[in-house]
């Protein structure tokens, strides 16, 4: 049974080591460090830590003012939040200046569960992919949430970062990971599965039964979105007879988009997409959420032997 981390704790307890090491380094939130685990930076660092409240807007900006300053400012809420209510500061004080400052947002997709659809980020990807020089990691699980955040606090410029607020199958043998470079997870010649995030586990689950039923499906794990790895996309166009995309989040602008764009340009073959459809999300249990919006391996597999038929 792989180790299942949350990907917030990891955050934290990165958060502490990178202060440690670097005193340019502040940490904003909105009234939710105990959910988003900021909080074990404000124990840390009280004097490097501060609290907006339920003030986004105000949190963003002034990360900016910050930024402005020297700091590298890491902001946390939830994704929902961070994206939707802040958006017209994310995009006028955070990026159009190319700031250093780390959006790390938790607690995205429908696996926020009972707290319903006004707390599910379902286009926060959207949101955030449309912004100029913003970059996008949604890591697969904790330890790549560790050197996801190693990553961005090393490379200047502003990024946002998805996290999920259940915990998360560890994933081994990924490999080394690097900015904008995917990672292919599994070889296979007959359709192609593309995810991010916590659908990773899920797309290597489904390629698992595929393989039983003689179907080889290679996997990809997508973490970074900008910069986009268009050649692992091109490349798996071209050894499978199509692809599949799975994320937890709306097709429309995030994972499957990017995939959708590169395909069109440039190497076009069928792209099926395992994603949230035109629906807000609602109050349930996780595992009942996945499946009602027909996000499990079972959909999976049903979307692969679609394009190979």
């Amino acid at each position: 049974m792989a180790e299942q981390l949350y990907q917030r704790d990891v955050y934290g307890k990165t958060l502490i080591e990178l202060g440690k090491a670097r005193p340019d380094i502040v940490v904003f939130d909105a009234d939710l460090s105990s959910s988003t685990r900021t909080g074990v930076f404000a124990k840390e660092f009280p004097e490097r830590f501060f609290n907006f409240g339920v003030a986004e807007q105000n949190m963003m900006a002034t990360a900016a003012g910050m930024a402005s300053c020297g700091k590298t400012v890491f902001v946390s809420t939830f994704a929902i939040f961070a994206t939707g209510r802040a958006w017209d500061q994310v995009r006028n004080s955070v990026s159009y200046s190319n700031f250093n400052i780390k959006i790390v947002a938790t607690h995205a997709g429908i696996t926020v569960g009972p707290d319903g659809a006004s707390h599910q980020a379902l286009e926060d990807i959207s949101l955030m992919r449309v912004i100029p020089n913003m970059n996008i990691i949604v890591p697969c699980d904790g330890p790549q949430t560790k050197e996801a955040i190693s990553a961005c606090a090393a490379t200047p410029g502003p990024f946002y970062v998805r996290l999920s607020r259940p915990r998360i199958p560890t994933i081994e043998n990924k490999g080394e990971f690097k900015l904008g470079k995917a990672q292919v997870l599994r070889e296979g010649k007959d359709v192609t599965l593309i995810a991010c995030g916590l659908m990773v586990a899920t797309a290597l689950e489904a390629a698992a039964n595929l393989a039983a039923k003689g179907i080889q499906a290679r996997v990809v794990n997508i973490h970074t979105i900008r910069p986009l790895d268009a050649e692992a996309i091109r490349q798996s166009a071209r050894l499978t007879k199509g692809i599949v995309v799975c994320e937890e989040h709306t097709v429309t602008g995030g994972l499957a988009s990017s995939v959708d764009e590169v395909v069109a340009e440039s190497c076009p073959t069928r792209v099926v997409r395992v994603g949230v459809k035109n629906r807000y999300g609602q109050s349930g249990e996780p595992q009942d959420l996945l499946k009602e919006y027909n996000l499990t391996s079972l959909d999976i597999e049903k979307a692969a032997r679609a394009v190979i038929a």
